[in-house]
Parts: C-alpha cells; structure tokens; sequence
C-alpha cells in the first residue's frame, strides 16, 4: 500500500460523574465519530471494558493514547481585565492570583488566553487586556496524568475541560447567529463555576462556593432524615421526585447567579437569557429547569450536528442521540478546532 491507513483517534473526558470516550476515523477533523461509551469514574473494571470496546486493536505500547479533558475541583478558570501597562513588572501576575482569585500562583500550572478567542496571551505584544487565567494545582496535574496512566490512558494532550466547552459554546454561539449572552454553569460537589459567553467570547465568571453538597443538609431537614448520609444517598439517587423542593434546595445558589447577572448586565447593557447547567449526572439533569426557572431564563437547547459538521466532524445516525445530550458536549467540544472559518456544509439528502 502506498498510503497507510490514518491513526483513529481518541477522546477522554473524566468528570465528576464518569468517564466518557469516543473514537473517530482520525486523530484530526475530517473525520467520523465511530464510537461513543460511558462508565463510572470509580469502576476500575467497566473502565477496562470501556478502552477495550473502544480500541479493540491494542496499541503496542498497551496504553489508550487520547487527548483528555479534566475537571479538577481546583481548576482556575477567570476572566479578568489586565492593566497592561503593569504587565512586564515583575510579580505582577503574582499580585493577581493572590489578590484576584486567592491563590498562590507558584503552586499552581497557570496559561493565559485571549478572552475573546481562546488564543494565547502575548506579554510581550500584550494589547488585549481582557484574558482568561486558566490552570490547576501543579500537584493535580501531576495526580491527574497519575491516575490516567495507571487506568491505562496515555494522555497526548491534557485540557481542563471548561475551556474546551466554554470555547465550543462561544463558537456554537457564533454558527447559530445566536446574539443572547448565556449563562453557562458547572455544578460541583463544593462549588458552581459559572460564566456568561456570548458569541464575542467569555464575558464574565465567578466561582461560587455553593455546590450540589450544600443542597443535603436542606434534604435532610425537610424530609426529617435522621442523618446526613440518608440524605446524599436519597439525593443522588433521585428516587424521590425533588422538583417541588427545588427553589428551596437552589436559594442561596440563584442568590448567588442573580447577583452576578445583575451586575453583568449593568455593565454591559445586555441581558442574559439563557442558561445552560453542565456537569450534571441523569439523576440530577431535572436542576437545570428549576435554575432556569428560577432565574427566570430559557434553558439552553443544544443540537449539534450542524455545527459539529461545519468544523467537519461527522456524527453517524446510530450516535446522532449520544451528541445531543448535553453530557456529551464538554467531549465533543474536545474534537474541534478553531483555526479555520466556518465552512457551509450541504444537509445531507434525506
């Protein structure tokens, strides 16, 4: 053969609430998704599974070698407003993470982008002062590529998998015309990191320090639960219909969101219409609405595959439910690059 056959590619995104991995025809778009698989985090043998099914041709090396997304509890994601004339003082970036976001920049692996357009911050040329710190514990990292090798995942490339969504959102923004700012949140166990984007790129974050944890003890109290762990395992269960609680369990989160909307739009001028909730497992998807609802906002519908095919990533009929579920965008997002324009793709004849 004068050509060999293209390397497949692989995609991992480990998150709170497992692992999801996919395969495609090649490593770089054009290419198809040929396979999409879950499993819980914690179950070392489904994992085992899961890469088997995935790649079922070893590599030579025994190790799965994708590109990988993460959500570290520490993650740093924040936009911030830079005085670029104190840019190359020494200690300067320092100051920021101490004072800005309560970190010591030292202990952590930091990268600056453009907030616009995701691009890397330039220092030298330095003349867009709007960026986004982004980074994690330089301790994470190192448990992180840890726990990948010893899971057998050879990760090529490690990302933290908000910036992966939160560039994909601003682009899916931009394809669909779509001119609403969106708030766009990652429910944690300890915190919600939460972001307006709009099609210009991200405008705002903040961390909260309000996280699905804070919602038990509201459980427990109002089911009367003699304990604590009743109450997370009903929770997250969801064996029990939670929606009529839900403004009582969300209170002190949309305290939290209207504060930082409200500030957002008399900065800007622009209202937020629109929230799309990330991170979330099945049981829980039913959070969205009441956040939404309490917000008074839509919830943010997604559907893909016209956007997916304009970055020139094929989904396959048989996988066309798995890419409109939500859960998946943050892998999906992974699979596309940015660095050509959008090009109009004909809609398949029926």
């Amino acid at each position: 053969m004068l050509f060999s056959q293209k390397a497949k590619g692989f995609f991992v995104e480990v998150n709170d609430n497992g692992v999801l991995l996919a395969r495609t025809s090649s490593s770089t778009a054009p290419f198809t998704i040929e396979d999409m698989r879950e499993c819980p985090a914690n179950d070392t043998a489904a994992l085992e599974e899961a890469i088997n099914q995935i790649q079922p041709k070893k590599s030579p090396s025994g190790y799965l070698h994708a590109t990988v997304s993460v959500y570290p509890a520490k993650r740093l994601v924040r936009r911030h407003s830079l005085e670029l004339k104190r840019v190359k003082e020494p200690g300067y970036f320092a100051e920021v993470c101490s004072q800005q976001f309560r970190i010591e920049q030292d202990k952590y692996t930091i990268a600056l982008l453009n907030a616009t357009d995701g691009s890397d911050f330039d220092a030298v040329k330095a003349v867009q002062k709007d960026v986004v710190f982004c980074g994690m514990p330089s301790e994470d990292a190192v448990a992180t590529q840890e726990w990948l090798l010893a899971k057998s995942i050879y990760p090529e490339r490690i990302e933290i998998g908000s910036l992966a969504l939160l560039g994909a959102m601003v682009d899916y923004l931009a394809f669909t015309k779509s001119k609403t700012p969106t708030l766009v949140l990652e429910l944690g166990a300890e915190s919600t990191q939460s972001f307006i984007v709009t099609s210009s790129g991200v405008e705002a974050s903040r961390p909260i320090a309000q996280g699905l944890d804070a919602m038990v003890p509201i459980v427990q109290k109002e089911l009367g639960l003699k304990d604590d762990e009743s109450a997370r395992k009903l929770f997250y269960s969801n064996t029990f219909d939670f929606t009529g609680m839900g403004p009582l369990l969300i209170k002190k989160l949309l305290k939290e969101l209207q504060s930082s909307i409200g500030f957002y739009e008399v900065q800007t001028g622009q209202s937020v219409g629109q929230v799309l909730t990330t991170q979330l497992s099945p049981k829980l998807a039913w959070l969205d609405g009441a956040i939404a609802s309490g917000l008074g906002l839509s919830s943010f519908k997604l559907d893909p595959l016209a956007w997916l095919r304009s970055r020139h990533v094929t989904v396959p009929d048989t996988l066309a439910k798995n890419a409109q579920d939500i859960r998946w965008f943050g892998l999906l997002s992974l699979m596309v690059q940015y660095f050509t324009l959008h090009v109009a793709v004909p809609e398949e004849k029926k």
